[in-house]
């Protein structure tokens, strides 16, 4: 059997990977070990609530959006307005036109050297990767409240607390990506965008075969050829390609093609550069609305310092959840987030956060899921300003996802953007 290319691995980037290969053309083949798409990004059916498992917030317009125009595809996304608000003291914080600035300027009388460094940031001056955005924001500011907020800024976007994501990061990311300045969430769960661009694979000629592990790619004189695949967990079958691409990156890259193929400095690389990243995701539903704002809503100061923000996501689509209920998902990272942790400690510690952010929590949500995701299953496979090539030695072997992204990028869109690299590489060898 052959195909012109394989992706392994349905997540965010394997998807927009896929869908690009085949809408240029390529017949494509989209494999995955799991019965779903997306990933750590899908989306599962409890008690009749559509669950996301871990991203919800998909960014309209950009390289994402571009994906679903190029193949076709359905682009299924609705914004909440306000998107963004922020949560101090139990009140909320509108900053829609005043931005950032209205915030920090109500809390703190350094507010301007805290933005002339946005300002300098957009001009190109950055601080040069060594200073955490902890150290950085300290030089300028001591006031709690404002540390607390950008260290659940980085947390929510990052999964990386703010003594461990490089200031450079940081501000790369709040000035000259997408920052989610717009954004929104799925009717049918996160999972609805993945299938929306599994279907077009389809459509244009591709095929998808889920809970259909990749069990070794074959490499012949420094090239990849074959990936072997048990197809629905039985009978293994070898699928020759051109075009290998890994979702899972480079250390997935090495598990299946082999150290020895990849060559030492690369598997270091993997060892020494890779710092997966963690967070805890807390779905639950109620029957009254206890989130005072749709969107998204970041916290300030919190009893532990680990709940991050918190979505409302039946305010803007009520599908997700059966008639009569408010569903929401909160987001705490651990201390660290980059290392180890006791998870059952961190999850009460998030569970205690929004106790006191919402009185009476216990009483009036039904939890429908706790989970943790790090070391195989984390939040980001490695955390922003740690990211290695999309390329590696072996020709016709590629990486997409979020551990060879853009440098200070994230979510999502940094996943679609890392394929749209890979595709245009593969399309153009010259370029």
């Amino acid at each position: 059997m052959k195909f012109d290319a394989v992706v392994i691995g349905a997540g965010a980037g394997g998807c927009h990977a896929a869908a690009r290969l085949a809408a240029a053309g390529r017949r494509t083949l989209m494999i995955d070990d799991h019965a779903w798409l997306g990933g750590r990004a899908g989306t599962e059916i409890i008690d009749g609530h559509r669950v996301n498992m871990g991203a919800i917030a998909l960014e309209p317009g950009g390289v994402f959006e571009e994906t679903f125009k190029l193949c076709g595809a359905p682009f299924n996304i609705r914004e909440p307005s306000p998107a963004t608000v922020f949560y101090l003291d139990r009140k909320v914080i509108d900053v829609r036109k005043g931005g950032l600035g209205f915030l920090l300027n109500g809390l703190t009388k350094q507010a301007s050297r805290v933005l002339d460094q946005f300002s300098q940031a957009r001009a190109g001056s950055l601080p040069d990767g060594r200073e955490s955005t902890e150290e950085w924001l300290r030089r300028y500011t001591k006031n709690e409240t404002v540390h607390a907020i950008f260290r659940n800024l980085c947390a929510a976007i990052f999964a990386m607390n703010a003594s461990e994501i490089p200031a450079r990061a940081f501000l790369t990311y709040f000035t000259q990506k997408g920052a989610f300045k717009r954004f929104g969430f799925h009717p049918e769960g996160t999972g609805g965008a993945w299938q929306a661009l599994a279907d077009a694979v389809v459509r244009l000629g591709g095929e998808v075969w889920l809970s259909s592990p990749a069990d070794r790619i074959e490499i012949v004189d420094g090239r990849a050829v074959a990936v072997h695949i048990r197809r629905d967990g039985g009978e293994t079958i070898r699928v020759e390609a051109d075009t290998v691409i890994c979702n899972g990156g480079p250390a997935s890259a090495v598990a299946l093609a082999g150290a020895e193929a990849l060559g030492e400095d690369y598997v270091r690389q993997t060892r020494e550069i890779l710092k997966p990243a963690a967070n805890i995701v807390y779905n639950f539903a109620s029957r009254e609305e206890i989130m005072p704002a749709p969107g998204i809503m970041t916290f300030g100061v919190t009893v532990n310092g680990r709940l991050c923000n918190m979505a409302n996501l039946t305010a803007t689509c009520p599908e997700l959840a059966p008639e009569g209920w408010h569903q929401y998902v909160a987001y705490a990272v651990p201390r660290p987030a980059i290392g180890d942790f006791d998870s059952n400690a961190e999850i009460e510690m998030g569970l205690e956060d929004l106790r006191a952010q919402f009185p009476g929590f216990d009483d009036k949500v039904k939890m429908l899921s706790i989970r943790v995701m790090r070391d195989d299953w984390p939040a980001q496979r490695s955390g922003a300003g740690y990211d290695m090539n999309i390329a590696t030695p072996v020709a016709g072997l590629w990486c997409v996802g979020d551990a060879v992204k853009d440098y200070g990028n994230g979510g999502t869109q940094a996943c679609a953007e890392s394929a749209k690299r890979v595709v245009e590489r593969v399309l153009s060898p010259a370029a």
